[in-house]
This record gives structure tokens, sequence and C-alpha cells, in this order.
């Protein structure tokens, strides 16, 4: 089980009460920051692009304590810059857990060994360790070589300890899906809790802003990744609304209040990703904040891409509570799992990716149905065929039948069939020769 059934109960009754009593502002997690001091320079990292003064800062034990004691949140992470930096972070955890909240530090892993005899294993207490997929990715992604070996061992010492440890992962633009599901696979075998995925924010700050995600791209890689059957074996340490809502099985707007932040500037407007001014104390962040200026339905350019899950966790376990609907709706994803549309299947929240030119099939994701399968045979250039399991295989159709497709391989002179029902998806990868000559 990803989430311990305390962890679960406690968050529960929580929400409950917070309807109960028609709080509609209310924090599900606080992002408690107390320094943003890293030992990595990751390219998307917004947080560490600050003048040395304000890296050198940190927020003492005390001001940790008192933002938590004003914000009833039941769950608490602590992200950075690197948290094991700070010099009270073993103080700042005990105070937490004293308290009763359930504890994430984040954390890239590369001081995780030598510091966990800081801390003592709880249920309250679990290392998110950042890990942004198999070796080639984690550290080119983080912009330094060794790191992925460096976190993974932490994370076998940590386990063999017997603490709880999840992994959080942020995929951008250019993300392999296979390469992504073997990591997945990789962390089940590692012994996780449970996996964090999310997409990337553009912050401003960041050094490379090229591979941050669009909307209807986020929707397209996460059905790409989670379209198969391997995911039956996957944890994942989120809402499985949450999942829905990024491959577009449902739509949800930003609770930005869900997950208030609090830093070395005060409490920070309006959200973890934004930030358009700060706030004294958590009870003016929220009667203060002009809510109505964010979110995607908001028209606010910053919020149209967002799909983080800062700002739509919240937003799931909000609708799981706030019905009988919500209910069964949460009950049936737990039991059987998120809802995955296939690749290009319309939904409430989202449409097919167009990915190149629009006026022909090219560039497009479909069904593998009896519409698709046709327009593949038509297309007067090659596919490329998603499996089940989530193989690719890239050629021209040469022939769909109602029990197979055959498929000449990209270039090879070898033609080979595939059955229907192990095709998930069409991917109209190449060129489309018969609209070049229209447009001639």
């Amino acid at each position: 089980m990803p989430v311990p059934v305390s962890q679960m109960y406690t968050v529960a009754t929580y929400v409950l009460g917070q309807k109960l009593r028609r709080n509609k502002h209310y924090p599900l997690v606080l992002m408690l920051e107390p320094l943003y001091r890293c030992n990595l320079a990751c390219g998307g990292c917004g947080k560490i692009q600050y003048p040395a003064n304000i890296l050198k800062s940190q927020l003492s034990y005390e001001e940790c304590m008192q933002a938590v004691d004003e914000c009833p949140a039941p769950v608490v992470s602590l992200p950075g810059g690197e948290p094991l930096l700070h010099p009270e972070i073993e103080r700042i955890v005990a105070g937490l857990v004293e308290r009763g909240k359930y504890v994430y530090l984040c954390t890239n892993g590369l001081l995780l060994e030598e510091k966990l005899d800081l801390f003592e294993p709880s249920k309250y207490l679990s290392f998110s360790v950042h890990m942004d997929g198999l070796e080639e990715e984690h550290d080119e992604a983080v912009c330094r070589k060794g790191t992925y070996e460096k976190a993974y061992r932490a994370i076998e010492k940590a386990l063999a300890r017997g603490f709880r440890v999840t992994t959080n992962t942020t995929l951008f633009d250019g993300a392999d899906p296979a390469r992504t599901r073997d990591f997945f696979d990789e962390m089940m075998r590692l012994g996780v809790e449970g996996m964090m995925i999310s997409p990337g924010y553009a912050y401003e700050q960041a050094p490379d802003r090229e591979h941050f995600l669009a909307r209807d791209r986020t929707r397209n890689l996460f059905r790409r990744i989670l379209s198969t059957r391997r995911r039956k074996g996957w944890r994942f340490n989120q809402s499985p609304l949450f999942i829905e809502f990024l491959v577009g099985a449902t739509e949800y707007d930003c609770t930005p209040w869900g997950n208030p932040t609090y830093s070395v500037f005060g409490w920070q407007k309006p959200c973890y990703l934004l930030q358009d001014g700060y706030a004294d104390t958590f009870a003016e962040l929220v009667e203060e904040t002009e809510w109505s200026r964010y979110g995607h339905a908001s028209g606010n350019p910053q919020c149209r891409d967002c799909m983080v899950h800062s700002g739509f966790e919240a937003s799931a376990v909000n609708d799981a509570f706030s019905s009988l609907g919500g209910l069964m709706r949460m009950a049936r994803a737990v039991l059987f799992g998120a809802r995955v549309p296939a690749l290009g299947e319309e939904t409430a929240g989202a449409t097919t990716v167009p990915l190149g030119d629009s006026a022909s099939l090219q560039g497009q994701v479909l069904a593998a149905n009896d519409r698709g399968l046709a327009d593949a045979f038509d297309y007067r250039g090659d596919v490329t065929l998603q499996l089940v399991g989530g193989d690719l295989l890239e050629g021209f159709v040469s022939n769909v039948t109602d029990t197979e497709v055959g498929l000449w391989l990209k270039g090879s002179a070898e033609r080979t069939t595939i059955a229907r029902d192990r095709i998930d998806s069409v991917l109209f990868t190449g060129t489309d020769t018969a609209a070049r000559m229209r447009a001639a």
C-alpha cells in the first residue's frame, strides 16, 4: 500500500471536518521551505537562482514551528533547496513529528546516506527522493553525473534501516515513455513505498525553459506512459484522481491555497510556483489573496499550462470528498486503478493532440480502433504503432484485417503482422506524402 492507513485516515477526517465547517480555502499540504541553498544546480529549477545573501538565509527552528502552528495542514513537505543542508533539520523534523504531522523530507539524495543517523524511522516521516528517471535521464536533468547512483544507494540504505521512502519525478518535454516505464519498474524493484509524478513548471528563473510541457502535450505524454498493463504493479504516492487529471480523463481547476508555501520571505502568494508577493501570516494569505486571479479558468497566462501536483492534488482530494459521487469515483480508482484513455481518445478534459501539420493526420495520435487503423492503412507515410505493453513498431501499414495489421518495418525489407488486440494506439510519425502533393 503506497500510503499508510493511519495517514489516509488522518487526511480523510481532516478534509471531512473542513467540509462540515464549509471552509473552502483549507490547506492540505504545507510546503515549508527552510532554505533555498542546494548542492545541485538543475536546469529546470526556479529556486536556486537567488543572490548569495538569500541563498545563505534559512528559517530557524522557531520560525518553522510557528508556521506549522499557524497552518492546520495534516501533511508537511520540506522542499528546498536541499533541506539536509540545514543545520537544524533533524530538530525541525522532530518538532513536526511531535505535532503529529506527516512529513515528506524532499532530497536529491546526495547527503541522505551520511545523514540517516540524525533521524529515527517513523510512520510520520518519509524521505521523498528526487529521481527524474533512469541513470542517463536523471543525471542529465540534474546536470551532474553520478547523482543517480548515489541517490539509489542512499534509498537502499534508508529502506534497510526501516525508513519510509518515496520518489518524486518531474517530467519534461521529450521524456521517453518507454524509458520512464522502465524507471517505474526499477523503483518498484528497489522497494520504494510509492512514486509521485508531475509535469515540470516553467519557472521564470529556470535556466532551461525550453523543455516545459504545454497542457495538451502533458496529457499526451502521461497517456503514453500510463496506457499499459504494466502500470498495475506501480504504486503512486498521490490520489488516483490526480493521475486521471494528468491523462485527461477528468478536468480540475487549480486550488492554489491547498499547498501554501512558507519560506524566508514569508507566506508566498498565491502558491508554491508563483511569486506575487508575500503575507506575514497564514490568515493574511488566505483572507487577502485574490484567488480568482489564479488557476486555469482565470485566464492567467502563468496558469495556462500548469498541471503540477502542488496545484491540482488538493483539487482531486477536494473532489473526492465533495459528494457521494466523488467518493465513489475515488473508491473505483483505488480498487481498479486510474482511468487512462487510449491515445487519441477525446475526453471532457482533452482532445487529440496535433503535433504537426493540421491539414493531414501527420503528427496526430489516434486510438487503435476501426477508424484509427483504417486511417493508418490509408496514410501515405510511416506510422508508429504503440503496443499494449509499451513497445513501439514503426513502418508502413500494408494491410488491416479484423484480427491483425500488416506492417513493413521502417528501414527493412521485412514485413510483420501484429494482432489488433496488441495495439494500443497509432502515431502518425512519418511524412504524409499525399498531403505534400496536395499542397503542391
